[in-house]
């Protein structure tokens, strides 16, 4: 089709025209923004001692401040251990309210799956030294199973554990058999009374930080009650069916009068290993873990699969025997569905 002739008028040839004749409204959604974000060089380092809903109760030298996340750390999770940095008021009075906006890097991760099915995990405390596997000899009975699983977490972790066994009086002779069972294990074993001095115990917790675990009614807060006068953590009676109560409902990290930090935490049923591997577990059996370099690539380290270097070289009459089996017997846990039993 022909162009059309438009007609032109003349004086139109004189104007000129630039681009600050045409005014565009920038839409919103196109408006630059900025990634720069503020460095908080002069954040003050405060350790994370409780968290609830969105609160933060930190330790800024020798005050206590309530804190909320900055906008910018995101989806970054806080717990309880984390060392951050804080800025705005840290007066610590009623009413106040500073920032987290830095959180350090961490060491010692307690970490905890939904279930052996969901590798989801998350984390349950940081930077702590110690997992203080609290269990009761009776009432509720010793479930070995999950004692091994706490292990699993804590060797994970690069964590050392401590087995506490309470409520010792009920079941002395209870003591050894335990004792016995984890001979071949590196593991330290300290037994308690409700009258009995703690001074076992508050040695080996001094200037640590330490977190205690264990099922509900086994005593955690008890203990952390007789470590910390005026912790304040409440306490009940085991049910008639052999189970505990859930009465501590929030995980809180306390100063142990000595020096060192204990971080109670609520009652559980269960603790998820799916994130965990076996080459992670080697890391608490250095005599096997330079063996195992010789295992072939993906290697499960269980005498099933016939060609692992550690039953190569480790036989019944090797010094290292114990503990392979102690390793295996860890190992099995990872594959044991039901927790609860």
């Amino acid at each position: 089709m022909p162009r059309p002739d438009w007609d032109v008028d003349a004086d139109d040839d004189d104007e000129e025209w630039d681009e600050d004749d045409v005014k565009v409204r920038a839409s919103r959604r196109s408006r630059p923004r900025t990634k720069i974000r503020p460095k908080h060089a002069n954040a003050k380092e405060g350790f994370v001692t409780a968290v609830d809903r969105g609160r933060y109760t930190c330790r800024v030298g020798d005050t206590t401040v309530t804190a909320m996340k900055a906008r910018e750390l995101g989806k970054q999770s806080i717990v309880v251990g984390d060392r951050a940095g804080l800025v705005g008021d840290l007066s610590g009075n009623p009413g106040t309210l500073a920032r987290i906006v830095r959180i350090e890097a961490r060491h010692g991760e307690l970490r905890r799956s939904a279930d052996d099915e969901n590798a989801t995990e998350r984390v349950v405390v940081a930077n702590v030294d110690r997992l203080v596997v609290v269990a009761s000899t009776v009432d509720p009975p010793l479930r070995y199973g999950f004692v091994d699983r706490c292990l699993v977490a804590a060797y994970d972790a690069g964590v050392s554990p401590i087995l506490c066994l309470t409520k010792n009086d009920l079941a002395p002779t209870m003591v050894d058999e335990v004792r016995a069972y984890y001979s071949q294990l590196d593991l330290t074993i300290v037994a308690t009374e409700p009258d009995s001095p703690l001074d076992e115990l508050i040695g080996l917790l001094r200037d640590k930080e330490n977190v205690f675990f264990g099922h509900s009614g086994v005593g955690k807060s008890t203990l952390v009650n007789r470590l910390v006068p005026g912790a304040g953590r409440a306490v009940s009676e085991v049910r008639a069916i052999g189970k505990g109560s859930h009465t501590s409902t929030s995980t809180v990290s306390f100063e142990l009068p000595g020096g060192g930090w204990v971080i109670d935490t609520p009652g559980v049923r269960s603790f998820g290993l799916a994130h965990v591997t076996a080459d992670s577990i080697l890391k608490a059996f250095p005599e096997l873990a330079e063996v195992a370099r010789d295992c072939p690539r993906g290697c499960t380290h269980t005498p099933e699969i016939g060609d692992c270097a550690l039953d190569a070289e480790i036989g019944p009459d090797d010094p290292r025997a114990g503990r392979l089996a102690s390793f295996r017997r860890v190992l099995a846990s990872l594959h044991e569905a039901d927790t609860k039993n």
